[in-house]
């Protein structure tokens, strides 16, 4: 018995959203008194016996770089392996893309019950209730899971990732990959500063600002804070920005530590990918915004005045010239 945390990466990188895995499936795995293991698919340049400082005691390996790009169906049948030869009875995902694509495949493979978004640990004291978040974040339910092998993928950005002075012994596994019954003809990738989904602040924009040649004020302020760049749905419909970076219900949805809304009224389909930041600010002019109500804090004024003597204020806060 164990628990086995997938460890998801990108161009030889793994992804923050893996170390949160990690932490919380070491946990879970304290909880049941089992070992807790990683499996990592492909290739990365992170020493694998680093990711002990996780909480983790023994990474599985197969380092064939057919894995470095994500096939759900190959990856599925792959880590159903994994699962069968470390004798794991709860696999634990992070609920980004990799997770949404192939948890799901892996449940019905195995037969497993799965609570998808989770956002605490389980309730082990009679049996085995997760807590998700439900309705666009609006509720939280109390799931049971009773089947023999449990899967679990957390909510981004919804545990804290803690490292410790461990390390980790590392499993090859010999796992063949399937069959591919797609092909990958081209890959186009967004390139920036900072992804918008790794984000720990995100500096966002709505109509508000009136036009695209406005947004230098809301780069500037991003600048500053390192924060990445968002929009709602009519910027992005109206090309004053790129579609990647469209926040909502039908965009990206985010979980940042600080969410800085500006002139955005704050409609139900863009809190419902908000929602989950820790910390909103909302900038708008309106005192009647709807966003307000879901606000930590709120400046009441006009974005053309408020963000270039915010922008300054921080900058003499950080000593930037």
């Amino acid at each position: 018995m164990s628990v086995l945390i997938y460890i998801d990466h990108t161009d030889g990188h793994i992804k923050k959203s893996s170390f949160e895995a990690l932490t919380y499936g070491a946990d879970v795995a304290k909880q049941l008194g089992v070992p807790a293991h990683g499996l990592l698919l492909g290739t990365v340049s992170t020493p694998l016996t680093e990711l002990g400082k996780y909480g983790i005691n023994t990474v599985h390996h197969v380092a064939n770089e057919a894995f470095n790009t994500l096939d759900a169906q190959v990856h599925t049948q792959a880590i159903a392996d994994a699962v069968q030869q470390a004798g794991a009875t709860v696999v634990v995902f992070s609920q980004n893309q990799t997770g949404k694509a192939v948890a799901p495949r892996l449940s019905a493979r195995l037969k497993a019950g799965l609570v998808a978004g989770a956002i605490a640990l389980p309730d082990t004291s009679n049996g085995f209730t997760v807590k998700k978040s439900v309705f666009s974040g609006k509720a939280i339910a109390k799931v049971s899971v009773n089947t023999a092998i449990k899967i679990i993928s957390i909510n981004p950005n919804s545990y804290k990732t803690v490292a410790t002075e461990g390390t980790a012994t590392v499993n090859n596994l010999a796992i063949t990959p399937a069959a591919a019954t797609t092909k990958l003809v081209s890959v186009n990738k967004v390139t920036g500063d900072v992804p918008l989904t790794e984000a720990e602040v995100v500096v966002s924009g709505g109509r508000g600002l009136k036009g695209p040649e406005n947004w230098g004020i809301l780069l500037d302020l991003a600048q500053v804070l390192g924060a990445a760049t968002a929009c709602s749905r009519p910027v992005g419909d109206a090309h004053w920005r790129p579609h990647h970076e469209h926040v909502g219900q039908t965009g990206v949805q985010i979980a940042p530590n600080l969410y800085i809304a500006i002139g955005i009224s704050g409609a139900i389909q863009h809190l419902a990918g908000v929602n989950r930041s820790k910390v909103i600010v909302v900038i708008n002019k309106d005192p009647e915004a709807p966003f307000f109500k879901a606000a930590d804090y709120g400046i009441v004024g006009d974005a053309f005045e408020v963000l270039p003597k915010l922008t300054e204020e921080i900058k003499k806060l950080k000593g930037v010239a």
